[in-house]
């Protein structure tokens, strides 16, 4: 399979809220994880990203992705997704009573592959804008 296919399906079903146990086959064991955000400051493993990832879907059920451009290196075993999450907080899931506000946030992935399995992902996010389009600051 190709870098790019991986990459694809790995970031649909973590951005569907799959979870660890089943974005794990993309992966190498110990693959780890980065960003620059307040938000996710204490997540260092792709494990933990992928739990809090599919965590989002319990206030925003109708939380999902629309990517926008997958590229691949496969030379240089990189891929790079954009993307726009989009959701709407209709559920309290312990962070409050629902604001009823919607969310268009852009971000970007780029996957550092190893032997054909994602081995690190960089997440390029600006999360008090994201945070602040929910009411949640």
């Amino acid at each position: 399979m190709s870098i790019k296919q991986t990459a694809h399906d790995f970031c649909e079903a973590c951005d569907a809220g799959k979870g660890w146990e089943v974005c794990q086959e993309w992966c190498t064991a110990g693959a780890t994880f980065s960003v620059q955000s307040d938000a996710l400051a204490e997540i260092k493993t792709l494990a933990a990203y992928t739990e809090w990832a599919k965590g989002l879907l319990t206030p925003m059920p109708d939380a999902h992705a629309e990517f926008q451009t997958l590229m691949a290196d496969e030379d240089g075993s990189r891929a790079i997704l954009f993307s726009v999450f989009h959701g709407t907080h209709t559920v309290d899931a312990g962070n409050g009573a629902p604001t009823g506000r919607k969310v268009a946030s852009d971000y970007v992935y780029v996957l550092d592959f190893d032997g054909g399995k994602i081995r690190h992902v960089t997440k390029v996010w600006n999360d008090v804008h994201a945070l602040t389009q929910l009411g949640w600051m």
